[in-house]
């Protein structure tokens, strides 16, 4: 039997055709996913990288449940004019955490993967409050009841475990004071904010929306918004050697 009669076999046979599709994807599936289970890490470690803070990780929650991803990224590539723009190139390592992460395809807004610390606390409020008050072209969303709205921290213990699971390193010491961190990051005179930074280093502690009598929704997301990428020092990086 010559090797086109072998063939006709699967041009003329439907179910055999898919059987061997399948057998081919699958094979070719096994062949690139198989070698990861064998590597120590498929992330490189990057100093400085450290879990969310409850109050970031709710804020986080917050920006994902009000879509703010579908307007901005977070992940600039290295290309010269990303890297002019937004800054150095994203590393796989400052997303390491995140589940889901928050790369993003579309810039209806600018990225926002160094946003943190860009802006003061007050311009973050107003922005969020009145996009167009701060920049007049706007077409983002108004987002007031942010402030107004107290920030539910009944589930955020549980929260961690489940983000522990996953496989961030969430110790117990951490899951046991992290109602008491979320209100302690939100007041700048906590006595204990001390004890924070010691479980989450470079955690910036402060009242984020200007109201010290309650922690607020809007609290918790520029508390996430003024930590993205401040936690890894790109000075120790060299930005010209890597643009392309």
């Amino acid at each position: 039997m010559s090797f086109w009669s072998r063939h006709k076999i699967f041009e003329t046979n439907s179910i055999i055709l898919i059987i061997g599709v399948l057998i081919v994807i699958s094979i070719g599936g096994l062949v690139e996913i198989v070698p990861l289970f064998y590597l120590k890490s498929t992330i490189e470690k990057v100093d400085g990288i450290r879990p969310y803070t409850p109050l970031e990780l709710a804020g986080r929650n917050i920006y994902v449940r009000e879509g703010c991803y579908n307007c901005h990224s977070q992940m600039i590539r290295p290309l010269r004019d990303e890297v002019e723009r937004y800054g150095h190139y994203s590393l796989a390592a400052e997303s390491m955490y995140d589940r889901p992460f928050q790369w993003g395809s579309k810039r209806t807004g600018p990225d926002l993967a160094r946003l943190g610390n860009k802006y003061s606390d007050d311009w973050h409020k107003d922005h969020l409050k009145d996009p167009r008050a701060l920049v007049p072209g706007s077409i983002m969303p108004s987002y007031p009841w942010l402030e107004k709205t107290e920030l539910d921290a009944s589930a955020i213990a549980q929260e961690l475990k489940v983000q522990a699971t996953l496989g961030v390193p969430y110790d117990e010491e951490m899951l046991r004071h992290a109602e008491s961190d979320m209100r302690i990051q939100a007041n700048a005179d906590d006595p204990n904010a001390v004890d924070l930074a010691k479980r989450y280093p470079k955690a910036q502690s402060r009242t984020f929306d200007g109201n010290p009598q309650k922690v607020t929704e809007a609290d918790a997301l520029i508390a996430y918004l003024q930590m993205l990428g401040t936690q890894v020092d790109f000075k120790l990086y060299d930005n010209k050697a890597n643009v392309r």
